[in-house]
């Protein structure tokens, strides 16, 4: 067993990817590269944008400026390890390195599931309580929020990459996945693991399913304060505001939920691939179209931004 674990700590581990050296496959990786870099840009031109317009220092513009930068965050640790291991026809990753992007991924992983659940209150209290919005969204309770995403997120991430990197891997090394995830991982574990994976569902309970629930239901409430709304131009714009939220949580939740609360023997690393591509890479590009390019304060503040660059 001693042998083993040595051979755990000094072996490196294999990344199969998503891509093979076929044409087909340079298109695919030509399209994910795009997507990284137009993510990077929107959710950086968001963090901007919020940072120099006092009109969008509000609860709701602060909380999406700590979502844009997980998703930064989250899509820099994936798509440029996959983009040189492309380039360069290295599949390999050190232990170090699989164990650093298991915990970013999941502290970012995390930390938005709770994020996502904070910002659906923040919708929920303003629509459905407008008049103790400055009470219950102050400045206080929204740096708590937004702190505490990133603190249990950070913590629940610390537990869950040390246990699940004490495993000794002595079957094949290669991880049949585009970036360190654990329950790939685990797979290459020659120790019953299943203890442990009744220990990641409580986490998906806590981490998915209860915030799942959280959003639904305030989503539900707002929904039911719109159509009580007289004026039908504001029940319209209310309702598709909550669709299109409501689409890009579900597309969020939805394959993480999958994924992590299903038993290992149920895992096929093709599925597993297709899934993860949602809450790694489409998820944080669509985010700032959804929640902030859509919105008028947004665009207005982009137009005065580039107004200003350009008069100077």
């Amino acid at each position: 067993m001693m042998g083993h674990e040595n051979h755990t700590f000094t072996s490196d581990f294999i990344l199969l990817g998503l891509f093979s050296s076929s044409q087909s496959s340079l298109v695919f990786f030509s399209f994910i590269f795009i997507i990284f870099i137009m993510t990077v840009t929107e959710n950086t031109v968001i963090i901007l944008l919020i940072l120099r317009d006092s009109r969008l220092h509000t609860p709701m513009y602060f909380l999406l400026s700590h979502l844009s930068f997980m998703d930064i965050l989250h899509i820099s640790n994936i798509v440029p390890k996959m983009v040189t291991d492309f380039l360069s026809g290295s599949r390999t990753i050190s232990f170090v390195g699989c164990g650093f992007q298991v915990f970013l991924s999941l502290t970012l992983l995390g930390g938005e599931c709770l994020l996502l659940a904070a910002m659906s209150y923040d919708r929920y209290v303003a629509i459905c309580h407008p008049l103790h919005y400055p009470i219950l969204m102050n400045d206080y309770v929204c740096i708590v929020m937004a702190r505490g995403s990133w603190l249990i997120g950070t913590v629940n991430s610390i537990v869950h990459t040390a246990y699940a990197l004490h495993f000794p891997f002595c079957a094949s090394r290669a991880i049949d996945h585009f970036f360190c995830e654990v329950p790939a991982m685990l797979k290459l574990s020659c120790v019953d693991t299943t203890l442990y994976e009744r220990r990641i569902y409580v986490s998906g309970l806590i981490f998915l399913l209860v915030p799942f629930s959280l959003i639904i239901a305030s989503y539900v409430q707002i929904l039911i304060t719109v159509f009580q709304m007289k004026s039908s131009e504001a029940r319209k714009k209310s309702f598709s505001t909550c669709s299109f939220h409501m689409m890009v949580v579900t597309m969020y939740y939805g394959p993480f939920i999958f994924t992590y609360m299903r038993p290992k023997s149920n895992h096929t690393p093709g599925q597993d691939k297709s899934l993860a591509i949602f809450y790694t890479i489409l998820t944080p590009t669509f985010n700032p179209i959804i929640y902030s390019f859509r919105n008028k304060d947004v665009l207005e503040a982009m137009k005065n931004m580039l107004k200003s660059n350009f008069l100077h």
